[in-house]
């Protein structure tokens, strides 16, 4: 074998490829339909670059949740090859999202009462307040994921959105938690990790996808994004600025084609490309004469459909998405509060006048959002809406990275020591259900496999 020298994190040799570092960050959309793999970076104007993407079918998820760990493993392993043979980049740490309809969510007041109000409330106050709420008591089988701090009040002063440098005795924060459950987390860290790599962080794919397709007046003036994909249907409200309401309806694109399969009695593959193609949101939007020709099986005549028919079943199947996507709009209670409406994203939002069924439906407005806000100029194909989470966790992993630099540089500042001089201690976050997934592995040895 050829010897390889490792240089400032790059090989030589044979393989001349980029090792995954700081500079460079990749996501892991582990969807209902396929799994992609984005390997992205930052450019010197603050967009993400992508230096290469992998695509397979995804064999072993159903409605978001991993139930066949050896195809899940093997549809990890076969994006993951496809993007480290585009980029270049041999990849070993991946930012990973996590979805399903056992995603709940809920609204809590955490308080911490201070020594003094001498001194001024400081990051760690917060974090010490976020990490008292990852204590909070949920149902068994469940922990919690995120909890993300919406608005503080200090001293009874309600209303504040950051009350770092302030002065106050009791600091309380409203906080939005994220729960889900422990085994499907767990098996998708178990997935990740036998296809050979290390998770730096788990998402809820929702936030992923906002990050890749919302702007930040959007999430101002208030807004709902629908992440429709193959097995379920995302939701995440933001309103002045934060997150308001999350919630997860079990039902996405794939009974779209279960509905086309069986109302035209032909094969699933069919009935996918009979979706893609010709598949419409509304009836009225098609013509009774336009007619769709479909191969027979062997020997048998081909099979003739009518627009209009294949419009109907889709349209039923998707009032009855929307119709529930509205629901959750209006059990949130910021209904009359969304200014910029309905963005739609997702491999769902592909489909043909599904922005006109929205709008008539809800009676908001809407539009399609593209991942297209933070990608430099190229990368077109991950353009698409089906590339919204994929594209959003490898920026919310840039966010990550710039946390840790900034925690690094405080910890420096903090201790005296010189910049460019590593430090042994470990930085002290939150006990997050991240870590708590990584303990369990160490303790139970799942993190070595033969």
């Amino acid at each position: 074998m050829e010897n390889k020298d490792h240089v400032n994190g790059l090989e030589t040799g044979a393989t001349k490829k980029r090792t995954t570092n700081m500079d460079i960050v990749v996501g892991l959309d582990i969807g209902t339909t396929k799994i992609a793999t984005i390997v992205g970076r930052k450019n010197e104007f603050g967009k993400i670059e992508i230096l290469g993407y992998g695509k397979t079918v995804s064999e072993g998820v159903t409605r978001g949740v991993v139930s066949n760990i050896a195809l899940t493993i093997d549809s990890i392993k076969r994006s993951v090859e496809e993007a480290s043979v585009k980029s270049d980049v041999n990849i070993h740490n991946v930012y990973v999202g996590i979805a399903g309809q056992h995603i709940r969510s809920l609204q809590t007041r955490g308080m911490r009462t201070r020594k003094t109000n001498n001194d001024e409330i400081s990051q760690s106050d917060i974090d010490s307040i976020v990490e008292d709420m990852f204590k909070v008591a949920i149902l068994p089988g469940e922990e919690i994921i995120h909890v993300i701090p919406q608005e503080y009040i200090v001293d009874n002063e309600a209303g504040i959105k950051n009350p770092i440098g302030m002065s106050g005795m009791r600091l309380e924060a409203n906080c939005h938690i994220i729960t889900g459950q422990v085994t499907a987390a767990k098996n998708i860290y178990k997935c990740v990790e036998r296809a050979g790599l290390v998770t730096e962080g788990l998402f809820l794919e929702p936030l992923a996808s906002s990050e890749a397709v919302l702007t930040e007046e959007e999430k101002e003036a208030g807004v709902a994004l629908v992440d429709i994909g193959g097995g379920t249907t995302d939701i995440a409200i933001f309103q002045d600025g934060v997150i308001r309401h999350t919630a997860v309806i079990p039902f996405g694109g794939n009974v779209i084609t279960e509905d086309i399969k069986e109302g035209c009695t032909i094969l699933r593959r069919q009935a996918e490309l009979l979706k893609i193609r010709f598949g419409s949101a509304l009836v009225s939007e098609n013509q009774e004469s336009e007619i769709i020709s479909i191969p027979g099986l062997k020997g048998h005549d081909p099979k003739e459909i009518s627009a209009r028919n294949l419009a109907n079943i889709i349209q039923a199947r998707m009032e009855e998405i929307v119709e529930q996507v509205y629901y959750e709009i209006k059990n949130s209670g910021f209904e009359k509060k969304l200014i910029a409406g309905i963005v739609i994203t997702g491999g769902g939002a592909q489909l043909k006048h599904i922005v006109q069924l929205v709008e008539f439906i809800t009676g908001m407005d809407a539009r399609v959002g593209y991942p297209n806000e933070h990608l430099a100029a190229g990368n077109d194909e991950l353009k698409s809406p089906m590339y919204a989470t994929g594209v959003g966790l490898v920026i919310k992993g840039f966010n990550e990275l710039a946390k840790q630099k900034k925690e690094v540089r405080e910890i420096m500042e903090e201790k005296g020591i010189e910049r460019g001089k590593t430090i042994q201690e470990p930085m002290v976050t939150n006990v997050s259900f991240f870590e708590k997934i990584k303990k369990w592995f160490g303790e139970e040895g799942d993190s070595k496999f033969d």
